[in-house]
């Protein structure tokens, strides 16, 4: 299983973001993934899919977690081409549901592409309830995901990848690690 979560940025940064994988074999730690991601691009998917089919890891990936449906601002994920690609399950996951018509406005009034990256997150259609979190997935039933989710979420609500991911991002990017994950 592979947790993925970008690294905090400045409001007025643009250009690239960090992305890190925590890649786990069950409850263990195995290694780490990164790259990087344009703030409010379109690289998102197509980065993940190149780390992930080009390390070590992609042969044992049993799933892919997603901090979020989209990294570095508005570069959003398309979960059902990442799933394609890797042959794995991919689950977009939040803490709260998100504010979806102020994401679409965001979208449709401000960001370049915005039209195609409200569809990618329409045609999910809306985050699920789930195990204390909110979903989107693709390659995986709502029950399994449930499963997956109990099994992972140790010491929070969030998957240990997932968890494990945001932490190195935020002390890499910061110098050490803040926000609550």
């Amino acid at each position: 299983m592979i947790g993925f979560d970008d690294a905090p940025f400045d409001r007025a940064h643009r250009g690239d973001v960090l992305v890190v994988g925590a890649v786990y074999a069950g409850a263990r730690l195995e290694g780490v993934l990164s790259g990087k991601v344009r703030r409010d691009g379109a690289n998102s998917t197509r980065t993940l899919i190149r780390l992930v089919s080009q390390s070590r890891f992609a042969a044992h990936a049993q799933a892919i977690l997603l901090q979020g449906i989209a990294f570095a601002g508005f570069n959003v994920i398309d979960l059902g081409e990442l799933h394609q690609a890797l042959g794995v399950p991919v689950i977009a996951i939040a803490r709260k549901q998100p504010g979806f018509p102020a994401i679409r406005r965001a979208l449709l009034q401000r960001v370049p592409g915005g039209r195609r990256k409200w569809a990618l997150i329409e045609q999910l259609g809306p985050m699920e309830p789930v195990a204390g979190v909110f979903v989107q997935r693709a390659g995986i039933s709502l029950e399994k995901t449930s499963e997956l989710i109990k099994r992972f979420a140790v010491h929070s609500r969030l998957p240990e990848p997932l968890r494990t991911a945001h932490l190195i991002a935020g002390g890499i990017a910061s110098g050490e690690s803040r926000h609550r994950a």
